[in-house]
């Protein structure tokens, strides 16, 4: 039977890659590689470096593939990212097709397959059309969130008190609810339309990596900077992929 490894790889930074994916990467027989067109060739690079680093076996093949883009025409939020499911489905019931009936193959995830990445339901969607028989295993890796509060040195949670783990576009339809919520995939930075000036943010960009970009304070102090530097790191790195914690009160507050 096939087999495929979804390998967390961590936020872009080599040495964030676990000794757990090294081992999975050199169990493969090929890695699937994903190409995100020319803006966002640096992350296919690091996804190489990480290959040309660790992998040890000289027989591995690597397969870089193209990934559709999303087409959000006359459609849905959740019917574009069906439609857009199903379209990388067939891509990778190719890639899995490709391999010998005993081998196995590996996708390399940013950050951790299972937090806001749709690897998982993705391979789980080829094995349930029951054309290929294979079953598969999942490695973690460390999360931009765990980047972000490394990188400024800060526990995630106050004391006592629950976390909200959300988009930038479920942020800007609810608003601030929890005493502390991590904001990832916020295209439309809602931190700035947040009307609690006195909340703290801790903004990171390419974080673990050279471009590291930290910046945190007082909402109302520090929003409008932020939007400056994103708007600037983006254009010139053509992408950009930032991730923040937004907290109100403090540890031991009743």
């Amino acid at each position: 039977m096939r087999h495929i490894l979804i390998i967390g790889i961590g936020t872009g930074n080599p040495e964030h890659v676990t000794i757990q994916a090294i081992n999975a990467m050199n169990a493969a027989d090929a890695i699937f590689l994903p190409v995100k067109g020319a803006d966002k060739e640096e992350l296919a690079a690091v996804r190489r470096d990480i290959c040309e680093r660790y992998i040890t076996r000289p027989d591995v093949s690597i397969s870089e593939f193209e990934v559709p883009q999303r087409q959000t025409a006359d459609r849905s939020y959740a019917q574009s990212v069906d439609a857009w499911h199903g379209e990388i489905a067939r891509i990778y019931q190719e890639l899995i097709s490709s391999l010998p009936d005993n081998g196995s193959g590996a996708f390399l995830v940013w950050g951790d397959p299972s937090l806001y990445d749709s690897t998982i339901r993705i391979v789980e969607r080829v094995r349930q059309v029951g054309i290929l028989d294979f079953d598969y295993s999942v490695i973690p890796g460390i999360t931009s969130i765990q980047a972000l509060a490394a990188s400024h040195k800060i526990p995630v949670n106050l004391v006592g008190k629950p976390i909200e783990i959300t988009t930038g576009r479920r942020l800007a339809q609810d608003g601030l609810q929890a005493a502390s919520t991590v904001v990832m995939l916020d295209g439309e930075q809602a931190f700035a339309k947040i009307d609690d000036p006195d909340a703290e943010i801790f903004w990171g960009a390419y974080l673990g990596t050279g471009d590291e970009i930290v910046r945190s304070g007082r909402l109302g102090d520090i929003a409008a900077d932020i939007l400056t530097l994103r708007a600037e790191a983006r254009q010139r790195h053509g992408w950009i992929m930032d991730i923040y914690l937004l907290r109100k009160g403090q540890d031991f507050e009743e």
